[in-house]
Protein backbone atom coordinates (compact mmCIF):
# COMPACT_ATOMS: atom_id res chain seq x y z
CA UNK A 1 0.00 0.00 0.00
CA UNK A 2 1.30 3.29 -0.82
CA UNK A 3 2.54 6.21 2.15
CA UNK A 4 -0.44 8.18 0.78
CA UNK A 5 -3.33 5.95 0.71
CA UNK A 6 -2.33 5.05 4.38
CA UNK A 7 -1.99 8.48 5.62
CA UNK A 8 -6.01 8.77 4.11
CA UNK A 9 -6.54 5.95 5.46
CA UNK A 10 -5.44 6.41 8.94
CA UNK A 11 -7.37 9.96 8.87
CA UNK A 12 -10.85 8.27 7.92
CA UNK A 13 -10.04 5.68 11.32
CA UNK A 14 -9.64 8.62 13.51
CA UNK A 15 -13.49 10.60 12.05
CA UNK A 16 -11.05 13.01 9.95
CA UNK A 17 -11.15 13.54 6.54
CA UNK A 18 -7.91 15.29 4.78
CA UNK A 19 -10.29 18.48 3.93
CA UNK A 20 -11.58 19.07 7.60
CA UNK A 21 -8.56 18.05 9.41
CA UNK A 22 -7.18 21.10 11.65
CA UNK A 23 -3.49 21.69 11.81
CA UNK A 24 -1.54 24.51 13.92
CA UNK A 25 0.93 25.66 11.69
CA UNK A 26 4.18 26.44 12.71
CA UNK A 27 4.85 30.15 12.27
CA UNK A 28 8.23 30.37 13.50
CA UNK A 29 11.38 27.92 12.42
CA UNK A 30 11.11 27.10 15.89
CA UNK A 31 8.85 26.69 18.87
CA UNK A 32 8.67 29.45 21.01
CA UNK A 33 8.91 28.32 24.91
CA UNK A 34 10.59 31.23 26.95
CA UNK A 35 7.72 33.79 27.12
CA UNK A 36 4.83 31.09 27.79
CA UNK A 37 7.07 29.43 30.71
CA UNK A 38 8.46 32.43 31.99
CA UNK A 39 8.25 32.65 36.10
CA UNK A 40 7.91 36.11 37.71
CA UNK A 41 11.42 37.36 39.84
CA UNK A 42 10.38 37.41 43.30
CA UNK A 43 10.33 40.80 45.13
CA UNK A 44 13.40 41.39 47.44
CA UNK A 45 11.97 41.09 51.39
CA UNK A 46 12.24 44.32 53.01
CA UNK A 47 11.98 44.85 56.64
CA UNK A 48 10.34 47.68 57.67
CA UNK A 49 13.22 47.96 60.04
CA UNK A 50 15.46 48.81 57.24
CA UNK A 51 13.09 51.57 55.45
CA UNK A 52 15.14 55.08 56.15
CA UNK A 53 12.56 57.03 53.83
CA UNK A 54 9.45 56.25 52.04
CA UNK A 55 7.23 58.24 49.77
CA UNK A 56 4.34 57.59 47.71
CA UNK A 57 3.79 58.79 44.05
CA UNK A 58 1.18 58.22 41.94
CA UNK A 59 2.05 58.48 37.76
CA UNK A 60 0.37 58.59 34.66
CA UNK A 61 1.72 56.53 31.41
CA UNK A 62 0.37 58.33 28.27
CA UNK A 63 -0.05 56.34 25.63
CA UNK A 64 0.54 59.30 22.68
CA UNK A 65 4.32 59.15 23.72
CA UNK A 66 6.16 57.39 21.71
CA UNK A 67 8.20 55.37 24.22
CA UNK A 68 4.89 53.98 25.80
CA UNK A 69 3.89 52.49 22.11
CA UNK A 70 4.39 49.03 22.99
CA UNK A 71 2.07 49.57 25.36
CA UNK A 72 -0.60 50.30 23.19
CA UNK A 73 -0.11 48.26 19.76
CA UNK A 74 -1.33 46.40 18.07
CA UNK A 75 -4.49 47.50 18.08
CA UNK A 76 -6.00 44.02 17.09
CA UNK A 77 -4.61 41.15 18.55
CA UNK A 78 -2.32 39.12 16.50
CA UNK A 79 -0.34 35.88 16.87
CA UNK A 80 2.37 36.32 18.67
CA UNK A 81 1.16 39.78 20.49
CA UNK A 82 -1.67 41.81 22.30
CA UNK A 83 -1.81 45.15 23.98
CA UNK A 84 -1.22 45.89 26.92
CA UNK A 85 -5.24 46.05 27.83
CA UNK A 86 -6.26 43.07 25.71
CA UNK A 87 -3.86 41.15 28.05
CA UNK A 88 -5.44 43.02 31.39
CA UNK A 89 -9.43 41.86 29.55
CA UNK A 90 -8.26 38.72 29.24
CA UNK A 91 -6.87 38.48 33.15
CA UNK A 92 -10.04 39.66 34.24
CA UNK A 93 -12.66 37.76 32.32
CA UNK A 94 -10.20 34.79 33.43
CA UNK A 95 -9.85 35.38 36.87
CA UNK A 96 -6.27 35.57 37.01
CA UNK A 97 -6.49 39.09 37.89
CA UNK A 98 -9.17 41.10 40.28
CA UNK A 99 -10.52 44.22 39.21
CA UNK A 100 -11.26 46.77 41.94
CA UNK A 101 -13.32 49.99 41.86
CA UNK A 102 -12.30 52.93 39.68
CA UNK A 103 -12.01 54.98 42.79
CA UNK A 104 -10.15 52.13 45.34
CA UNK A 105 -6.78 52.19 44.80
CA UNK A 106 -5.94 50.55 48.28
CA UNK A 107 -7.82 47.53 46.54
CA UNK A 108 -10.76 47.46 49.56
CA UNK A 109 -13.91 46.83 46.67
CA UNK A 110 -13.13 44.07 44.00
CA UNK A 111 -16.10 44.46 41.18
CA UNK A 112 -18.36 41.33 41.21
CA UNK A 113 -18.19 39.43 37.30
CA UNK A 114 -21.70 41.91 36.45
CA UNK A 115 -19.64 44.98 37.16
CA UNK A 116 -16.85 43.85 35.41
CA UNK A 117 -19.15 43.09 32.49
CA UNK A 118 -20.51 46.49 32.95
CA UNK A 119 -16.96 48.18 33.30
CA UNK A 120 -15.29 46.79 29.86
CA UNK A 121 -18.30 48.14 27.78
CA UNK A 122 -20.94 50.69 27.16
CA UNK A 123 -24.26 50.57 26.11
CA UNK A 124 -25.86 51.22 22.86
CA UNK A 125 -29.82 52.19 22.29
CA UNK A 126 -30.89 50.73 18.95
CA UNK A 127 -33.90 51.56 18.16
CA UNK A 128 -36.43 50.26 15.86
CA UNK A 129 -38.68 51.91 13.95
CA UNK A 130 -41.67 51.15 11.83
CA UNK A 131 -43.06 51.13 7.91
CA UNK A 132 -43.46 55.01 8.12
CA UNK A 133 -39.84 55.88 9.82
CA UNK A 134 -41.56 56.52 13.34
CA UNK A 135 -39.55 55.25 16.48
CA UNK A 136 -41.90 52.04 17.88
CA UNK A 137 -41.78 52.91 21.70
CA UNK A 138 -40.49 49.92 23.72
CA UNK A 139 -38.79 48.51 20.83
CA UNK A 140 -35.52 49.47 21.32
CA UNK A 141 -32.92 47.14 22.05
CA UNK A 142 -29.54 47.32 24.16
CA UNK A 143 -26.16 46.41 22.32
CA UNK A 144 -23.26 45.91 24.41
CA UNK A 145 -20.13 46.87 22.81
CA UNK A 146 -16.89 46.45 24.72
CA UNK A 147 -14.20 48.78 24.65
CA UNK A 148 -11.00 48.14 22.70
CA UNK A 149 -6.98 48.82 22.53
CA UNK A 150 -7.73 51.87 20.65
CA UNK A 151 -10.04 53.56 23.42
CA UNK A 152 -7.20 53.25 26.17
CA UNK A 153 -5.59 56.60 26.47
CA UNK A 154 -2.83 55.65 29.79
CA UNK A 155 -2.79 53.87 32.71
CA UNK A 156 -2.15 55.21 35.92
CA UNK A 157 0.42 53.93 38.50
CA UNK A 158 0.61 53.82 42.23
CA UNK A 159 4.26 53.11 43.55
CA UNK A 160 5.96 53.25 46.75
CA UNK A 161 9.76 54.93 46.63
CA UNK A 162 11.86 53.39 49.63
CA UNK A 163 15.58 53.79 50.57
CA UNK A 164 16.28 50.36 51.91
CA UNK A 165 19.42 50.03 54.01
CA UNK A 166 20.06 46.77 53.83
CA UNK A 167 20.78 46.92 50.38
CA UNK A 168 21.65 50.60 50.67
CA UNK A 169 19.52 51.26 47.53
CA UNK A 170 16.63 52.86 46.30
CA UNK A 171 14.17 50.73 45.08
CA UNK A 172 10.16 51.63 43.82
CA UNK A 173 7.33 49.02 43.75
CA UNK A 174 4.52 49.64 41.67
CA UNK A 175 1.42 48.37 43.63
CA UNK A 176 -1.55 49.06 41.05
CA UNK A 177 -1.64 50.02 37.96
CA UNK A 178 -5.27 51.54 36.00
CA UNK A 179 -6.32 51.80 32.41
CA UNK A 180 -7.71 54.78 31.27
CA UNK A 181 -10.16 55.60 28.57
CA UNK A 182 -11.45 58.78 26.94
CA UNK A 183 -15.34 59.18 27.94
CA UNK A 184 -17.25 60.08 25.26
CA UNK A 185 -20.80 61.35 24.88
CA UNK A 186 -22.64 58.59 22.53
CA UNK A 187 -25.66 60.74 22.07
CA UNK A 188 -22.70 63.82 20.70
CA UNK A 189 -19.85 62.61 20.39
CA UNK A 190 -18.20 65.17 22.68
CA UNK A 191 -15.10 64.61 24.69
CA UNK A 192 -15.45 64.78 28.46
CA UNK A 193 -12.19 63.79 29.71
CA UNK A 194 -10.78 60.97 30.96
CA UNK A 195 -11.94 57.83 33.13
CA UNK A 196 -10.44 55.54 35.69
CA UNK A 197 -11.70 51.93 34.44
CA UNK A 198 -10.53 49.81 37.54
CA UNK A 199 -7.61 48.82 39.17
CA UNK A 200 -5.33 46.15 39.84
CA UNK A 201 -3.11 44.91 42.12
CA UNK A 202 0.40 44.98 40.53
CA UNK A 203 1.53 42.48 42.07
CA UNK A 204 -1.34 39.92 41.05
CA UNK A 205 -0.83 41.37 37.97
CA UNK A 206 2.53 40.39 37.49
CA UNK A 207 2.34 36.81 36.98
CA UNK A 208 -0.33 37.43 33.86
CA UNK A 209 2.45 40.05 32.35
CA UNK A 210 5.13 37.82 32.67
CA UNK A 211 3.91 35.05 29.77
CA UNK A 212 3.20 38.14 27.22
CA UNK A 213 5.39 39.86 24.54
CA UNK A 214 6.19 43.10 23.78
CA UNK A 215 7.65 44.71 20.63
CA UNK A 216 11.46 44.99 20.65
CA UNK A 217 12.48 47.56 18.50
CA UNK A 218 16.01 46.48 17.95
CA UNK A 219 15.37 42.41 17.64
CA UNK A 220 12.65 39.97 17.04
CA UNK A 221 14.44 37.24 18.66
CA UNK A 222 14.88 39.15 22.27
CA UNK A 223 11.77 40.67 22.72
CA UNK A 224 10.84 41.42 26.34
CA UNK A 225 7.35 40.72 28.38
CA UNK A 226 5.08 43.29 29.86
CA UNK A 227 6.50 41.96 33.20
CA UNK A 228 10.15 42.76 31.73
CA UNK A 229 8.78 46.69 30.71
CA UNK A 230 7.52 47.73 34.37
CA UNK A 231 10.40 46.23 35.92
CA UNK A 232 13.01 47.74 33.81
CA UNK A 233 10.88 50.91 33.90
CA UNK A 234 10.50 50.91 30.01
CA UNK A 235 8.15 53.44 29.96
CA UNK A 236 7.65 57.54 30.34
CA UNK A 237 5.41 58.99 32.93
CA UNK A 238 4.64 61.65 35.17
CA UNK A 239 3.59 62.35 38.65
CA UNK A 240 0.36 63.35 39.62
CA UNK A 241 0.28 63.13 42.99
CA UNK A 242 2.63 61.78 45.85
CA UNK A 243 1.70 61.77 49.77
CA UNK A 244 0.36 65.07 51.02
CA UNK A 245 -1.72 66.06 54.28
CA UNK A 246 -4.80 66.70 52.04
CA UNK A 247 -4.64 63.72 49.96
CA UNK A 248 -5.71 65.49 47.06
CA UNK A 249 -3.78 65.19 43.58
CA UNK A 250 -2.25 67.66 41.59
CA UNK A 251 -4.27 67.71 39.07
CA UNK A 252 -7.25 69.53 41.08
CA UNK A 253 -5.59 72.29 41.37
CA UNK A 254 -2.86 72.82 39.00
CA UNK A 255 -3.31 73.72 35.14
CA UNK A 256 -1.72 71.52 32.24
CA UNK A 257 2.02 73.28 32.59
CA UNK A 258 2.28 73.57 36.07
CA UNK A 259 0.95 70.17 36.40
CA UNK A 260 4.17 69.00 34.44
CA UNK A 261 6.09 71.40 36.38
CA UNK A 262 5.10 70.17 39.91
CA UNK A 263 5.59 66.44 38.16
CA UNK A 264 9.60 67.52 37.59
CA UNK A 265 9.69 68.58 41.09
CA UNK A 266 8.85 65.41 42.52
CA UNK A 267 11.36 63.85 39.84
CA UNK A 268 13.82 65.87 41.39
CA UNK A 269 12.70 65.29 44.98
CA UNK A 270 13.47 61.58 44.89
CA UNK A 271 16.56 61.95 43.14
CA UNK A 272 18.05 64.74 45.69
CA UNK A 273 17.15 62.65 48.48
CA UNK A 274 18.70 59.62 47.27
CA UNK A 275 21.81 61.74 46.52
CA UNK A 276 21.83 63.43 49.84
CA UNK A 277 21.81 59.61 51.76
CA UNK A 278 24.93 58.77 50.13
CA UNK A 279 26.41 62.35 50.73
CA UNK A 280 25.99 62.13 54.79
Amino acid sequence: MKLGSIIILGLVLLGLSPVNAQYKVLDKPWVKENTPTRRVIPYTHVREADVMWHRRVWRIIDLREKINHPLYYPIQPIADRKSLFDVIKLGVNEGTMTAYNEIDDEFNIPLTKAEVKETMGFVEIIEQYDDDGEIIEGAADKKITEYESANIVGYRLKEDWFFDRERSIMDVRILGIAPVRLNIDLETGENKGQVVMFWLYFPEARYVFANFDVFNRQNDAERRTFEDIFWKRMFNSYAYKKSNVYDRNNKSFLTPMELLLEADKIKNELFVMEHDLWSY
